[in-house]
C-alpha cells in the first residue's frame, strides 16, 4: 500500500515538472452574440382613392426615428425626429388620413405636402416647352404659367410600392408616366426609394428612362417645421449659394444670375428667416416672401451640402444634401389657416418651410440654365437626402 502511494506521488511530481501537465481549464462564461438593432417597416391601409387602394407604410430605424409614407403621392406624412433631449416630435406638416390630401380645401389651395413632384417640379413659363423646334403645350395651373407637373402631378397618382427590410428600411415606389400624361412627351419610367438611414437622414433617390426625348426635374416637396409647432420664422438658415435667379411678377426667373451678397438672399451665415423677410424688397413681394431658386456652390452632379437650418428652441438641424444644381427655399407664404393638420393643427402663414432640391425653374425655356432634356438610352438621377441631429 505505501509503494504504491509513493508511486503515485512520484508519478504526480514527473507530470508536474517534466511533462507541464496541467489541471482542465476552468469554463468561460458563454458569450451571447451581440444583435445590432435594425430597422423596420410596416404597412397598413391608408384608404382609397378612385377605386384604388392606398398604403400607409412605417419605417422605423434602429435609433427610434419614424417616417410615414403613402404611396399616394410618395407623401411623407410624418417624420419623427428627437430634439436635444432625445424626445421624439413630428417635423413635418401633413394630415391624420387620405381625406386631408384629396378634399375640396385641399384641392382649392394645394400646397402639396410631403409629396414627390413631376415630371417637372416648379414652374414653366407661359406653361409650354419646345424640344428640337416642337412646342409642347402644358396645363396653366399656376396663373399663365405651369407648375408642378400640371393638373395631376405625381403628387396625385397611387405608385406601386415594395417595402425593403434591412439594417435601414427602405420604400421603392415605381411610376410609368405615359406619353402625351399631362402633355408631356415619351413614357418616363420613374423609381424613387425612400431609405430612412441610422443617421437618421431620409434619403430620396430618383431614377427615370424615356423612350422619346423629354424632360425631367423631380423633386421632394416636405413642409419643415423643426419646432413641431407655430411659424418658422426663428429657424435659423445657412445656404451654400453665391447667386439666386431673380423672378418676374408672376415668380418666373428673368434667366439671370445674380449675386445674393448685399440682399436678403444671402445666407451664407445662418440668418434667421423672419430677419429680413418683411424687407421693401421687390423681390420678396413678388414671392409673398422667400419663393426662390438659389444657385448652389458645387458643381452639378455631384453629392454636397445645400443648405443647413436650426431650430433653437428643440436644438433640431436640417441638413439638406442633394446631386442637384439649384435649391428651392419656400417660405410656406401661401397657407392661410384653411387647413388643418395632424393633430388639429391649423396651419397658419408661414407655418412650415420647404427646401426642394431641383434644376432651375423654367430651365427648358432658358438655354443659359443648365439642361433639363432627357433622351432615351439615358438614364436621370437625383439624390436628396435630409439628415437630422441637433444641438
Amino acid at each position: 500500500m505505501k509503494k504504491s502511494l509513493i508511486a503515485i506521488v512520484v508519478l504526480s511530481i514527473v507530470c508536474v515538472v517534466y511533462l507541464g501537465c496541467a489541471s482542465a481549464p476552468e469554463p468561460q462564461p458563454q458569450t451571447q452574440t451581440q444583435t445590432q438593432p435594425k430597422g423596420k417597416i410596416t404597412g397598413e391601409s391608408f384608404g382609397s382613392k378612385e377605386g384604388s387602394q392606398v398604403e400607409l407604410f412605417t419605417l422605423v430605424n434602429a435609433k427610434g426615428a419614424e417616417a410615414k409614407i403613402a404611396n399616394y403621392g410618395g407623401i411623407v406624412v410624418s417624420l419623427k425626429m428627437p430634439d436635444r433631449s432625445g424626445k421624439y416630435g413630428d417635423v413635418v406638416l401633413g394630415f391624420d388620413n387620405l381625406d386631408g390630401y384629396t378634399n375640396a380645401a385641399y384641392a382649392k389651395s394645394n400646397p402639396y405636402f410631403g409629396a414627390l413632384i413631376g415630371r417637372y417640379g416648379n414652374r414653366i413659363g407661359k406653361a409650354k416647352f419646345a424640344i428640337a423646334g416642337k412646342e409642347y403645350k402644358l396645363a396653366a395651373n399656376n396663373g399663365v404659367n405651369h407648375l408642378h407637373g400640371g393638373v395631376k402631378g405625381y403628387d396625385k397618382v397611387i405608385w406601386q410600392a415594395r417595402p425593403i427590410e434591412g439594417d435601414e428600411p427602405a420604400l421603392e415606389l415605381k411610376y410609368l408616366s405615359k406619353d402625351g400624361e399631362e402633355s408631356y412627351p415619351g413614357n418616363l419610367d420613374i423609381t424613387a426609394i425612400y431609405t430612412l438611414t441610422n443617421d437618421n437622414s431620409l434619403k430620396v433617390e430618383f431614377t427615370a428612362t424615356t423612350d422619346k426625348e423629354t424632360i425631367a426635374n423631380l423633386t421632394h416637396h416636405s413642409y419643415f417645421n423643426l419646432a413641431g409647432k407655430g411659424d418658422i420664422l426663428g429657424h435659423e438658415v445657412m445656404i451654400h449659394s453665391n447667386e439666386y435667379t431673380p423672378v418676374d411678377s408672376t415668380l418666373i426667373p428673368t434667366g439671370k444670375l445674380v449675386p445674393v451678397k448685399g440682399t436678403p438672399f444671402d445666407f451664407n451665415a445662418p440668418t434667421t428667416i423672419g430677419a429680413r423677410i418683411g424687407d421693401n424688397n421687390e423681390q420678396l413681394k413678388f414671392g409673398k416672401g422667400y419663393d426662390h431658386n438659389w444657385v448652389i456652390n458645387k458643381p452639378a452632379g455631384d453629392l454636397g451640402l445645400m443648405a443647413r437650418v436650426y431650430e433653437p428652441a428643440s436644438g433640431r438641424v436640417l441638413e439638406v444634401l442633394s446631386t442637384e444644381p439649384g435649391l428651392q427655399f419656400y417660405s410656406g407664404n401661401f397657407l392661410d389657416g384653411t387647413l388643418t393638420g395632424t393633430g388639429g393643427w391649423v396651419y397658419q402663414f408661414r407655418n412650415g418651410f420647404c427646401m426642394e432640391p431641383q434644376h432651375y425653374p423654367d430651365s427648358p425655356n432658358k438655354p443659359n440654365f443648365p439642361p433639363v432634356t432627357l433622351k432615351p438610352g439615358d438614364t436621370y438621377r437625383n439624390t436628396i437626402i435630409y439628415r437630422f441631429s441637433a444641438r
